[in-house]
């Protein structure tokens, strides 16, 4: 397999473990680095290519996601005592086939992985999706009397939309993860239809009683 910002299929990449962070591809993460080892990680990479690996560290358990999304630093600031703040966009999702090096940080020979072509169109499902998730913001506009709008370029590709949809939903990093690491766009839909839908519901029942207390 090749991708696109690599012919490789196979590469080291370094890797950076954040707790309940879950990358996609096409999205942006700012990260402030302070810590001494990723100092020296940002140091390394900004002379070559700019890429490392964003993987979720589970708080509970505290393992360390095998499946993450490769990130490429856009731009960065350096701050005071080394410390930097820098941009990323979400790139190519990898698979950590076996860690290479532990220290000053980690690093893993990595495989890309990529969702498998499908075999329907995928056209309806993403319509509706996209359905679903303006009500949500219909909702919690109407729920919290504030102005509450989907960006103007939201993705309108189904892949694409799928991680819009997932980078979104906050303070369900097992959940996003879960999505990160499927390889069949309909399926990441179909959950993400469930999840909206769920939402829609509990919004739509308190925007009721909301209503019906005025």
């Amino acid at each position: 397999m090749t991708s696109s910002s690599s012919s490789i299929a196979v590469r080291e990449l370094p890797l950076f473990p954040l707790p309940e962070v879950v990358l996609f591809p096409g999205r942006h993460l700012p990260l402030h680095v302070f810590e001494f080892r990723y100092r020296i990680m940002m140091n390394t990479i900004l002379e070559e290519d700019r890429r490392f690996g964003v993987l979720m560290v589970d708080p509970v358990e505290g393992g360390i996601a095998k499946v993450g999304c490769c990130a490429e630093i856009l731009r960065f600031q350096r701050l005071p005592d080394d410390r930097l703040k820098v941009l990323t966009a979400g790139q190519q999702r990898f698979r950590v086939l076996e860690y290479t090096r532990e220290k000053p940080y980690r690093v893993g020979l990595v495989e890309w992985i990529e969702d498998h072509p499908p075999t329907q169109d995928l056209r309806p499902i993403a319509k509706e999706v996209d359905k679903l998730l303006r009500d949500v913001v219909h909702l919690s506009a109407k729920l919290t009397d504030q102005k509450i709008e989907l960006p103007n370029d939201l993705p309108n590709l189904a892949t694409e939309l799928s991680y819009w949809v997932a980078s979104n939903l906050y303070g369900v990093a097992s959940e996003q993860q879960a999505l990160l690491e499927m390889q069949d766009t309909f399926k990441r839909l179909e959950r993400e239809i469930e999840i909206l839908t769920s939402t829609r519901n509990h919004l739509a029942a308190r925007t009721a009683l909301k209503d019906a207390l005025k």
